[in-house]
């Protein structure tokens, strides 16, 4: 089966992103910074962690962002990631494993008190999707004693705007709509 697969860049000059043809999760996103986590959860991750220079990779909704280390060239890097998205998607092999994502996404949940409950709404409503149109994504780690601390996750991470980002658009959104909330950090 053939894959249409489009490259677009990034507000992160050290991440592109793949934008294919299919649905490749059901909801949300995931994020693999190591081979290890790659092995357990993604087989599509793991082949893309083994392209030289590659050191992170988020799966999204049908987007894969692939972030580049010191270690390559982007020319051989790019030809190695959509070679390797081509043969896996082609032959319609598993993105990931649904059941130890959900695993992995229940243990991670907050205590799902009502201000995260709001927060995690405001998330997924409003600013997850915007970051996802740069190949990235954002998710709740916690809420405690009004701060907001949140990951940044595929373009997001590592991003020269993802300062400005989270300062100036997710907390003054989160404090706009939330009073409890006094500030965000990345964590």
């Amino acid at each position: 089966m053939s894959v249409n697969i489009q490259l677009e860049w990034t507000p992160n000059p050290s991440t592109l992103k793949y934008v294919v043809d299919r649905r490749l999760l059901a909801s949300g996103a995931v994020n693999f910074t190591n081979r290890e986590e790659a092995e357990k959860k993604s087989p599509l991750a793991r082949k893309l962690m083994d392209v030289k220079g590659v050191t992170a990779v988020m799966v999204g909704l049908n987007f894969v962002t692939v972030t580049k280390g010191d270690e390559g060239e982007w020319d051989e890097l790019n030809d190695a990631v959509m070679a390797t998205l081509d043969s896996h998607l082609g032959a319609n092999e598993p993105v990931v494993d649904e059941a130890a994502v959900a695993a992995s996404r229940a243990s991670a949940g907050g205590n799902g008190g009502s201000v995260e409950q709001r927060i995690q709404e405001i998330l997924d409503a409003e600013i997850r999707p915007a970051v996802a149109q740069d190949g990235g994504d954002i998710t709740l780690a916690r809420f405690e004693n009004g701060v907001v601390y949140l990951h940044m996750q595929g373009a997001c991470s590592g991003c020269p705007s993802s300062t400005a980002t989270l300062k100036m658009g997710i907390e003054g959104r989160l404090r706009e709509l939330i009073p409890e909330v006094a500030e965000v950090v990345s964590v």
